[in-house]
């Protein structure tokens, strides 16, 4: 069964983005960025990958999960960020932008869709943001990979929205530590 992982940036102090979804806070350079890049290639949109000559082969995903929030951070000039990826957007709201084509934007209750997608022959799952969609997605995450930035922001998107107290077991994975600062963290469920 294909796994659902949640690969995000965050703040020591919990989150993936400011009041506003801000995230330039987060370093993108340094030391610690091709490393992370070669465990998890394939997990910057399309265009900026091939500007920076990024090789996106090998991605572990190919489906990516998102929000319509981190979706939009992107617009108008990314309608289709990850074209080398099955892109979902999960929107109540908002209808499909122009050259959007390839993005297949849904208002389905995100846990049914994660648990067809899992049945479905493939490679992994990539969450990329929406703490909402995350907190909505919880119980299904078989995996987190952590960014964890040395910033604090204070306030703005939590990793995993406003769930409210319901702890939860994990196992360390791996953890790599860089000079800059950053760490990865991997967990898989408990």
């Amino acid at each position: 069964m294909r796994e659902l992982t949640y690969f995000v940036a965050m703040s020591l102090d919990g989150y993936i983005a400011g009041p506003n979804g801000e995230f330039d806070a987060f370093a993108v350079e340094g030391e610690h960025a091709a490393p992370i890049w070669e465990r998890y290639r394939g997990t910057a949109p399309t265009q900026l990958a091939e500007a920076a000559g990024l090789t996106i082969d090998g991605c572990p995903f190919d489906t990516v999960l998102m929000g319509w929030n981190t979706y939009a951070v992107g617009l108008p000039a990314l309608p289709n960020p990850y074209a080398h990826l099955k892109q979902i957007v999960f929107t109540r709201e908002q209808s499909s932008p122009e050259g959007s084509e390839a993005v297949q934007f849904t208002n389905a209750d995100p846990r049914e869709v994660i648990r067809d997608l899992k049945a479905q022959p493939g490679k992994g799952i990539w969450l990329c943001g929406g703490g909402q969609l995350a907190a909505r997605l919880r119980t299904d995450i078989d995996r987190l990979a952590l960014k964890i930035q040395p910033v604090m922001f204070g306030a703005g998107v939590r990793l995993f929205g406003d769930t409210g107290y319901a702890p939860e077991s994990w196992k360390l994975e791996s953890m790599q530590s860089f000079a800059s600062g950053v760490c990865l963290a991997e967990y898989s469920r408990a």
